[in-house]
């Protein structure tokens, strides 16, 4: 999709976890369509400095830890003290790890259980919350959700990251049939494995299996994820109200 393809100009569009990977391909392609971008990122300083003095003064960057409860409201006002509004949130922010059902430390599965809920469901419900209130006040605005594949095949040594995501596709939902009477539409996106570094340690490993069971024979690009986003946060989008946009290319098809 070349630059102009979609237009959001005007629009303040709020990214976590934009300092790497999808997260930072999305900063960029909503840059290119003329967005206002504000991203947070938890602890990629120097990357998110290169970003944001890449892209100009029409992108800005936030320390937060978007499973500090305390700390997103101070968020989304600097967001909206900077640009003037908040009209989009993309809730990219995630971790991942293994966390064998075979595995014999007690103590760190359930500490990877709660870390990562509160990481990729938590902090996304609690900003999508509070940037609603901001939304209202418009008359519309937008949440897209980026969650997994994971979601919907169950993960053989990550079901707390799978339960995450598929919590992650139903709040996508209850926010689209609870918030479109205010204007507020809500979608989620569910990627394959990505070429990210948050995939390369599996793509390493076993690139040619992952390969195999993708039809088109390829892993996506983090651009190819974010140019869908990027379409998701404009008005053209508005009656996907509710979807989850599966981007695999074919290897999981519901």
């Amino acid at each position: 999709m070349e630059a102009g393809v979609v237009d959001l100009s005007g629009r303040v569009v709020l990214v976590t976890g934009g300092s790497r990977g999808i997260g930072a391909a999305c900063v960029r392609a909503l840059d290119r369509a003329g967005a206002r971008v504000f991203f947070t990122y938890r602890e990629r300083e120097a990357e998110a400095e290169a970003l944001r003095s890449e892209l100009g003064e029409n992108v800005e960057a936030y320390r937060l830890d978007v499973a500090d409860g305390a700390a997103l409201p101070a968020a989304v006002e600097a967001c909206i003290a900077r640009f003037g509004a908040l009209d989009v949130l993309v809730n990219n922010a995630a971790i991942f790890a293994e966390n064998a059902f075979d595995g014999d430390d007690y103590s760190a599965w359930r500490a990877g259980w709660r870390r990562t809920f509160e990481v990729n469901l938590f902090g996304a419900a609690d900003l999508a919350w509070l940037a609603m209130r901001a939304m209202r006040a418009r008359g519309e605005g937008a949440i897209v959700n980026i969650a997994s594949r994971a979601a919907h095949r169950g993960e053989l040594s990550f079901a707390d990251y799978g339960a995450s995501k598929a919590a992650l596709v139903n709040l996508t939902k209850s926010i689209a049939r609870s918030c479109a009477r205010d204007g507020i539409v809500a979608i989620a996106v569910a990627p394959g494995f990505v070429a990210t570094e948050m995939a390369a340690a599996d793509l390493s490993a076993r690139g040619d299996e992952i390969a195999a069971e993708i039809p088109i024979g390829r892993v996506a690009s983090a651009d190819e994820v974010a140019h869908v986003v990027a379409f998701l946060c404009t008005p053209l989008a508005r009656h996907l109200n509710g979807s989850t946009i599966d981007v695999n290319g074919g290897s999981y098809v519901r």
